[in-house]
Order: structure tokens, then C-alpha cells, then sequence
């Protein structure tokens, strides 16, 4: 289900899931071994959350199991996981109004979709996201082409191009190196000498540049764009004493971070703090009783911002919720290897 096909009678279930990133998939995943209905909303047109719509071919390094795995190939796997479940899913449409109380919540979405839980989980990640854009003239038309993008979805598309990655984080870097064998130029442009990333990371640059893979451009920082009607042509770049220079390129990167929001879950009523939800570290449950927070958006003392936490808190607010929806039902926890997947031959 999408934002297309909106239901005008409510969507009745036991769990509604905010978000429909890698942690709310396991979270889903869990919800179902325990057989707790669910139900995935996320303002994303598609699931995947970060993964999907910023790194889905940029590899995992700490996905227990996997050596190396891209974010696109683990949404892929976390979806097979979920498949046998047929879990609805609400994508292009955010969940904008949340009234009731444990056992007893009604949400709205953008699309007018309403939906009864017993408990939520909100696994939104950061939240809201989007790229902080630099402050360029004509911006808006290079971005409408093409020829600036923010986010790689896949290297191919980039294949022959003289490309400048602008930014000194690991987003510039790892970006640098992954495009190097298939770009015809890549600059990699910074306002400091010194760049920030892992050691590792910086002496594979080194080498790269070594080899003439890479041309590191520093201090020096965006100032114009050339190029007509989409078409770039040219980035000029400036530093702080007015000495300039153009490049001769026709794709633009720029990797300086992401502006986050919690959007309307700020006005939940839920105590928060730097757009992190404060939770019981035991069952990820929120000041709000049945409303439970869960990766990214979650925090308490000892955080990891993992995936794999992630994982482990979608399990535990699962168990919480258990209780909620099956008051009188005592949960008898079973291994998956002797319980195997409920409604499956196993």
C-alpha cells in the first residue's frame, strides 16, 4: 500500500512501525516471530530508510556474518526476511498526528491513511533528512538535471565523468575512492589541508593521489557553478584570500553532512533531547507507556549507533510489546532453530 491508496476505514493492528529502515525491517521481523501484526509507515517511497537513499552501493564493513555487504543488498536480505509475513506497507506518507495511549493509539498520516495500535514503535532514524546544499547561484537548476547530486545510488551512472567531490568528512572520502576506477577526473575539493576520516581510509587517498587517481584541491571552497541550462561545465572554487580557479567538470558532489528533523514526532508529547528520544535501555520504551523508540532516534546511557543496536533493540521492544497486545497470554520464548518462522513448513 502506498501513498496512491489510501484507506478510508482505519488499519487495525497490534504494532504501527515509524520508519522502514534496517532497524524498523528487524523490528517488523521480530514483531511477526512473536506474532504481533504490524504495520510499516514510512515518508520514503520506498523501505530502506539511509541505506536506500544514500549509500545502497556503498559497502557495510560491521553486519555480523557479512564481511562486506552494500546497504542496497542488506535492505534486499532484511526484505526476504519479512517476505513471508506480508507486512502492509504505507511508504510516501508520513505519520503526522499520534492520540490515544497504550493499547489504545490512533495515528494519521500526510495521506490521510489512520491506523489503530496497541503500541508503536518509531524507528525513523535521524529523522526527516536531507543534504545541507551549498550556497550557490543557480543551484537549483544543476540539481534538476543531474549534474549536482548528493547521493550516489549508483556508480555506473558516473562511468567517464569529470567529477568534483566536495567535503572533507568519511561521505567525500570513501565517495573519492569508490569512483576513482570508473570516473575520467575526480577532484577532491576541501577548505583545510587536512581531511577527517580513518587512518586507513586517508592512506588509501594518499596512495590514490600518489597514482594520480585522485587531485586533492586545498584550502579551497565552492563559489560558482558554469554551465547552461543544467549542463556543468565548469566548478570555480576560492579561498579566503581571493585566489580562484575553475575546473573543468560535469558532475558536482558535495558531501557536507545532513540537516536532520524530527519532524511531527517532536510534538508527540515525548521527552527529547537533541532530536534523540530517551528510552528504558531494557525494553526501548519511551516517557510515553506503549510508545517505544528504537535505532538512530533512540538513546540512553552506553548508546552504539549501530545497525547491529539496532537489531538488538527491535528485539527487546518486540518482548515489551508482547505484553501489551496478549495481556493474558504468558510469552514462552523459543529458539527461531526450534520455532522456525510461524505459518512456514518448517
Amino acid at each position: 500500500m502506498t501513498a496512491d491508496t489510501p484507506s478510508t476505514d482505519p488499519l487495525v493492528t497490534d504494532v504501527a512501525i515509524v520508519g522502514a529502515g534496517p532497524t524498523a525491517l528487524f523490528a517488523a521481523f521480530e514483531c511477526s516471530m512473536l506474532k504481533l501484526r504490524c504495520v510499516l509507515v514510512d515518508a520514503l517511497a520506498e523501505i530502506g530508510g539511509q541505506c536506500a537513499a544514500l549509500y545502497p552501493e556503498k559497502p557495510i564493513y560491521d553486519i555480523p556474518a557479512h564481511p562486506a555487504i552494500t546497504g542496497g543488498d542488506l535492505i534486499a536480505a532484511l526484505d526476504q526476511q519479512i517476505a513471508p509475513f506480508a507486512i502492509p506497507r504505507l511508504l510516501g506518507q508520513r505519520v503526522e498526528t499520534l492520540t490515544g495511549h497504550r493499547g489504545a493509539f490512533a495515528l494519521g498520516t500526510s495521506a490521510g491513511t489512520q491506523i489503530r495500535a496497541a503500541a508503536v514503535i518509531i524507528a525513523a532514524g535521524a529523522g526527516a533528512f536531507g543534504p545541507n546544499r551549498p550556497p550557490l547561484d543557480g543551484l537549483d537548476g544543476f540539481e534538476a538535471s543531474g549534474a549536482v547530486q548528493y547521493y550516489v545510488r549508483r556508480r555506473t551512472d558516473f562511468a567517464g565523468r569529470r567529477i568534483v567531490i566536495a567535503g572533507g568528512g568519511d561521505s567525500a572520502l570513501d565517495w573519492a575512492l569508490a569512483l576513482k576506477d570508473i570516473a575520467a577526473k575526480i577532484w577532491l575539493v576541501h577548505r583545510r589541508p587536512r581531511f577527517r576520516g580513518a587512518p586507513e581510509t586517508l592512506s588509501q587517498i594518499d596512495a590514490a593521489c600518489a597514482r594520480g587517481e585522485i587531485e586533492k584541491v586545498t584550502p579551497f571552497q565552492l563559489a560558482r557553478l558554469h554551465g547552461t541550462d543544467g549542463a556543468l561545465s565548469g566548478v570555480e572554487l576560492a579561498t579566503l584570500e581571493g585566489e580562484t580557479r575553475v575546473l573543468d567538470a560535469d558532475c558536482l558532489l558535495p558531501f557536507f553532512g545532513l540537516s536532520t528533523d524530527l519532524g511531527p514526532i517532536a510534538g508527540w508529547g515525548l521527552d527529547t533531547h537533541r532530536n534523540t528520544i530517551p528510552v528504558t535501555p531494557s525494553t526501548c520504551e519511551s516517557s510515553t507507556p506503549g510508545l517505544f523508540a528504537i535505532g538512530d532516534v533512540a538513546t540512553y546511557p552506553g548508546k552504539l549507533k549501530l545497525i547491529l543496536q539496532g537489531f538488538s533493540e527491535g528485539a527487546m521492544a518486540a518482548h515489551a510489546i508482547h505484553p501489551i497486545v496478549h495481556p493474558d497470554t504468558a510469552l514462552h520464548f523459543e529458539y527461531s532453530t526450534s520455532k522456525g518462522v510461524p505459518g512456514s513448513d518448517h
